[in-house]
């Protein structure tokens, strides 16, 4: 009785329109008030909502917004833009390959999908329409490209797993890495492949080795953030909370006082966004907690685990029939209520499969990338559409071939756990 309720419940509520936090917590008091299987009181509610916050870790998830947010709107996404082309050079399709590495490098600032396509596609998309690329390519290459936001570390949704499940937040940024440069990798082929294919234009102009070091000296300070980011956990300096509490300091010190492109008067609003978005994601977080006690209390993850033993199924399938799982999820759910939802659920017989963590949390991460792409709920669609102003489906057709690209290296990940855990202590 208690599934059909808290699921049902929870349907119901997003099919009307209820915000995904609300839904969430208004399921488990249906769950509470109406299942015949609870005997407790409703103000168990408060007390896991809170106890779903009692974490450190999860204190990185504000700082990795508010830095996000202070370098997106800071000037960073033009002098990493001109870097990027700078070192592609002239070669056919060239600003195609500047834009994914650009998204590569933007990524590891913000850590944000959407935030990537805009800041990214506000700098190039117009210039190159301009030159002669196809519009619908380039909105569908931004779209895929902004998918290395939540992949390449610093990543929100990496925290929010490790959180959820004790793995290393440290190792899942290393695994990210890897899997982000790889994704990034089979962008660039296929690229550079449609401009051969399509005929993509050429730079006009071939930049010397003084214009690359120039801009490479012009982009240093907005580099410098991942490395502080990534070179504090490795290092052992820092936790990742503290990495994202002097990044936010850095981002600030790079946009006020090198690039200038803010001022103090502009940072009220940029808190205020921070404070939003940070306020969203940490709500998701703490109803998906009372969620997921629920769903343990009333028995159903300690039947799911029993179900998928006498299934005999092998590691690798598991992981197959998740990653399709996921994807259907992915479609209609925000990608951190996604994680908070289903990952309690999952992970525990995940383990009892003898399925590694960070390779675990890559396939929950990349397949929440995914639904970034994928209508209905397809935030970097919207994102390029803003910029662009194409319609929906044009953008679809646009992005196909970089999507089956990306969509490879996701099958790639689900089968091939080394790809995950190579670099893994």
């Amino acid at each position: 009785m208690t599934p059909f309720v808290l699921f049902g419940s929870m349907a119901l509520l997003l099919a009307i329109g209820v915000p995904i936090s609300f839904a969430i917590g208004g399921a488990v008091m249906a769950a509470i008030i109406f299942s015949p299987d609870f005997i407790v009181s409703v103000g168990i509610i408060p007390q896991r909502i809170f106890g779903g916050l009692e974490s450190t870790s999860i204190m990185a998830i504000a700082y990795f917004v508010l830095a996000g947010n202070i370098m997106t709107k800071g000037g960073i996404s033009r002098c990493i833009v001109e870097f990027a082309n700078a070192i592609i050079g002239n070669v056919r399709g060239g600003m195609s390959l500047a834009l994914v590495l650009a998204s590569a490098f933007f990524a590891a600032l913000s850590g944000s999908a959407p935030a990537t396509v805009v800041a990214i596609g506000v700098m190039l998309y117009h210039d190159m329409v301009r030159l002669g690329y196809r519009k619908d390519r380039v909105a569908g290459l931004l779209v895929v490209s902004g998918g290395l936001g939540p992949i390449i570390p610093p990543s929100i949704i990496m925290v929010v797993y490790g959180t959820i499940t004790g793995a290393s937040i440290s190792n899942m940024f290393t695994s990210g890495l890897v899997i982000g440069l790889l994704i990034m990798l089979i962008l660039m082929i296929v690229a550079y492949i449609y401009a051969k294919k399509e005929n993509w234009p050429k730079n006009a102009k071939l930049l010397d080795a003084r214009e690359l070091v120039r801009t490479f000296i012009h982009a240093l300070p907005a580099l410098f953030l991942p490395i502080i980011i990534l070179g504090g956990i490795y290092s052992g300096i820092t936790t990742p909370t503290e990495s994202a509490a002097v990044a936010v300091v850095w981002s600030l010190v790079v946009s006020l006082c090198i690039y200038k492109q803010i001022t103090i008067k502009d940072l009220g609003p940029i808190f205020l966004d921070s404070a939003k978005g940070s306020a969203m994601i940490l709500f998701i977080i703490a109803t998906s907690t009372a969620f997921s006690w629920i769903f343990a209390y009333s028995g159903i993850s300690g039947d799911l685990v029993a179900a998928i033993k006498a299934m005999n199924l092998s590691p690798t399938l598991f992981c197959i029939m998740v990653a399709i799982m996921l994807l259907i999820f992915g479609t209609f759910l925000e990608g951190i209520a996604t994680c908070v939802l289903m990952v309690p659920i999952l992970w525990p017989l995940a383990k009892v499969l003898g399925i590694d963590v960070i390779h675990f949390g890559m396939i929950v991460c990349v397949a929440n990338v995914v639904g970034t792409m994928t209508p209905p709920v397809a935030v970097n669609i919207f994102s390029a559409a803003s910029v662009t102003k194409l319609d929906m489906g044009t953008i679809v057709k646009g992005e196909m071939p970089f999507f089956i690209g990306y969509i490879a290296v996701f099958i790639a990940v689900v089968l091939f756990p080394i790809l995950s855990t190579f670099l893994v202590k």
